[in-house]
């Protein structure tokens, strides 16, 4: 189990939850993935608006080391309606950085911020 995605998730949870801005929950959750989990580098949240995709959050807006990293993954964000509204993408320098149990819990991170960010 990856204890420092947990502690993140849990960070994450409660701000969500609490029913945050939505800006306040995208930055928190970028924010705590990357400073609890040193594998993890670069964290963008997509939302769909149309047919474009908007970077609404990022660990470093400056640099997304798209180029550089070993690993990436991608997690949709959908509405309480199942539909696709965003995407959560996490990206590591680090080659075969993930295990299960990342995977996992940054699904249910993705899932809730999607399900009680845009309940209303």
């Amino acid at each position: 189990m990856s204890i420092p995605t947990d502690v993140a998730s849990l960070q994450i949870m409660a701000h969500v939850y609490k029913r945050e801005s939505l800006q306040s929950v995208f930055n928190k959750t970028v924010e705590s993935l990357v400073e609890q989990v040193l594998y993890i580098d670069w964290v963008g949240i997509y939302m769909y608006e149309n047919l474009d995709h908007k970077l609404v959050a990022a660990s470093s807006f400056e640099d997304d080391i798209k180029w550089e990293c070993n690993g990436e993954l991608k997690f949709p964000i959908t509405n309480s309606m199942k539909e696709e509204i965003g995407m959560m993408v996490v990206r590591s320098r680090q080659p075969i950085a993930f295990d299960v149990t990342d995977v996992s819990t940054l699904e249910t991170i993705a899932a809730a911020i999607g399900q009680e960010s845009f309940a209303n």
